[in-house]
């Protein structure tokens, strides 16, 4: 049953395309249309890269910088201690520092 089915209904498709095959015709149209400018796309050309050569160094002339170096530092120098303010004596430091 199934297979009578089946056969009828691929012989009724057959049928339609072999139907549809036969309605192809020819046809013939005539167009008149005016000439269209179509202008190309816009392209972006990137300029080369312009080389420039680094100036040349600059010369500098070096002077010697002075050093300042502090003519007295903090502590004992012989027999006066210096606190970055006045000058104790030995007796004076020893005396004063146990305020």
């Amino acid at each position: 049953m199934k297979s009578k089915l089946l056969v009828s209904l691929g012989l009724g498709a057959l049928i339609l395309g072999a139907s549809q095959m036969a309605n192809a015709g020819v046809s013939v149209g005539l167009n008149f249309a005016a000439p269209v400018y179509v202008a190309p796309a816009p392209v972006y050309v990137a300029p080369p890269p312009v080389y420039a050569p680094p100036p040349p160094p600059a010369v500098v002339a070096y002077q010697p910088v002075p050093v300042v170096a502090p003519s007295f530092v903090i502590g004992w120098h012989g027999g006066n201690y210096w606190d970055g303010r006045r000058w104790w004596s030995r007796h004076d430091y020893y005396a004063h520092r146990h305020w």
